[in-house]
């Protein structure tokens, strides 16, 4: 364990791993994402500016809360964010479901053990191939 300061409110605290926040920087962290979760599902069709407004939440925040997909918006939400690979708009995550296939497939075939070449095994015909053993 190290001995860190937290990026929020500076106090030393054991940093195990994760955001270099204290416990208590943490908690209130959470209780602001149940906030905003609580607040998207009563209002669902509120816009990004107006939710981080109401729950005294940075936009940045609500997006990082997203892409981690702990929150999502609905089909007619109009809050949409961008796939990170071709552009397409997302409710949650980071990436389109066509982006998330190509690279599970692209990573399937990576994985996949290629076929062992075939050998020929012909019958050693010539001598200079056939083993030898020296007579003592």
């Amino acid at each position: 364990m190290e001995v860190k300061n937290c990026k929020t409110c500076g106090k030393l605290f054991n940093y195990v791993s994760g955001p270099r926040l204290c416990p208590a920087c943490i908690k209130q962290l959470e209780d602001k994402f149940h906030e905003v979760r609580d607040y998207i599902r009563k209002k669902p069709k509120s816009e990004l500016a107006v939710i981080a407004e109401e729950c005294d939440v940075s936009v940045n925040q609500i997006k990082q809360w997203v892409r981690e997909e702990r929150l999502s918006f609905d089909k007619d939400s109009p809050v949409a964010l961008e796939c990170e690979n071709c552009g397409a708009k997302i409710l949650t995550g980071r990436y389109c479901k066509n982006c998330k296939d190509e690279m599970k497939n692209g990573l399937n075939a990576a994985i996949a053990k290629p076929d062992a070449p075939k050998k020929d095994r012909k019958k050693m015909t010539s001598t200079r191939d056939a083993m030898r053993f020296l007579n003592r």
